[in-house]
């Protein structure tokens, strides 16, 4: 929407990045937004015991207890279209012949959980063809690609500008697909995503991996600079009160 002032910063774009060993390393798979989401609604839960309350009071628990950060989760809206990208088919071949359906799997894919790599399943493929035989034992040496336990999601972060960058998980995925190529690829569709932000206690203790490391110190940043930044509010509260002095 154009604002009328020429000189109007350019926006940042949000994103999800993955970090899963599904490819053929542990390489950041990073799911830039098309566009922004016009909004984003945000809940904080707060804890309670026993439903808080009555019961609360009988435990000798105290309302104002709070042993946690309060989980938080949010949903937002993403408009895909491969309108501009055909146009040029030459600059961009896969959404010629794929439209969105490419960006619309990648977000597919943060559901599920992590397989063999691309390139593991390819040298399993090709060792079931040989009887058996590993391709790296015959060639005297190892693939370099490590199993990856199956039955975890991989870790993901969700990337908002310089002051939102925490590690989340999907926890409700939905697709409108509105217009089709004649192949029947979606070219416009909207997807509609739930996500929960994780803690450092969603992570294991030991023997973490660099991308759970990563997760976490991304969250610890993130958590720092709200409080820097509800600190900061602090100037603002003295301006009012003094606004609010008869004299």
């Amino acid at each position: 929407m154009p604002t009328g002032y020429s000189r109007s910063p350019k926006l940042l774009k949000g994103a999800l990045i993955e970090f899963s060993e599904r490819f053929i390393g542990p390489i950041p798979n990073v799911i830039v937004f098309q566009y922004n989401p016009e909004s984003m609604t945000r809940t904080l839960e707060v804890w309670s015991q026993n439903g808080g309350g009555e019961s609360a009071a009988a435990n000798n628990t105290s309302n104002t207890a709070q042993p946690f950060d309060p989980p938080e989760t949010f949903s937002l809206a993403l408009e895909l279209d491969a309108a501009d990208a055909l146009e040029k088919p030459e600059s961009h071949p896969v959404a010629f012949i794929s439209g969105v359906a490419d960006r619309i799997a990648a977000m597919e894919m943060l559901l599920y959980p992590q397989g063999d790599s691309l390139l593991g399943g390819l040298m399993g493929s090709i060792s079931g063809s040989l009887g058996g035989t590993s391709v790296s034992g015959a060639l005297g040496g190892s693939s370099g690609v490590q199993p990856v336990p199956r039955g975890t999601v991989p870790v993901v972060l969700f990337a908002w500008g310089p002051g939102r960058i925490v590690p989340v998980r999907l926890t409700t995925f939905s697709v409108e697909e509105q217009a089709y190529s004649p192949l029947l690829y979606p070219i416009r569709a909207k997807v509609n995503m739930g996500l929960k932000i994780l803690t450092p206690k969603d992570f294991p203790t030991g023997n973490r991996k660099l991308s759970e490391d990563l997760a976490i110190t991304a969250f610890n940043f993130t958590r720092k600079q709200k409080e820097v930044l509800a600190a900061a509010n602090l100037a603002n509260s003295v301006e009012s009160i003094l606004g609010m002095l008869p004299f």
